[in-house]
């Protein structure tokens, strides 16, 4: 089963510009509770590393691009964002890591859940200790 759930959004651009619409439980598969981006990276610097216990993501570059590497425990698959016609769920209990920004990137996320700190997975071992757990 593949971790990379890359798909392609609505393009209802014209000759004027793109234009892409992002509809809550209807391109993607939960409420939007949460909206974020990130900017000004640097290429030396990933992001990331942890897992949610309950919350899901889409992300979306927006602009530049960026590695993701996903990681549900049992196997790890890498996708490079660099379109924004196209966004990446990142379903819960899944490991992410974020890499190689290109200087120009802006990578937007819009998340099933507001902020909740204990839903986080910071430590990777304890990671795979509850991955191991749910598989069962």
């Amino acid at each position: 089963m593949s971790l990379n759930k890359l798909i392609d959004l609505p393009n209802l651009g014209d000759e004027r510009g793109g234009l892409v619409s992002v509809e809550a439980n209807q391109h993607i598969p939960f409420d939007i509770k949460r909206i974020y981006y990130i900017f000004s990276t640097s290429k030396d610097k990933p992001r990331g590393f942890h897992a949610h216990k309950d919350l899901k993501q889409l992300a979306i570059c927006l602009h530049g691009e960026c590695r993701f590497v996903l990681d549900n425990g049992a196997q790890k698959e890498e996708i490079i964002l660099n379109a924004p016609t196209q966004g990446l769920i990142i379903e819960n209990m899944t490991w992410r890591e974020m890499h190689d920004f290109s200087e120009d990137c802006v990578l937007l996320v819009l998340a099933s859940e507001h902020y909740d700190e204990s839903d986080y997975i910071r430590d990777y071992d304890e990671f795979l200790k509850m991955a191991k757990c749910n598989a069962i």
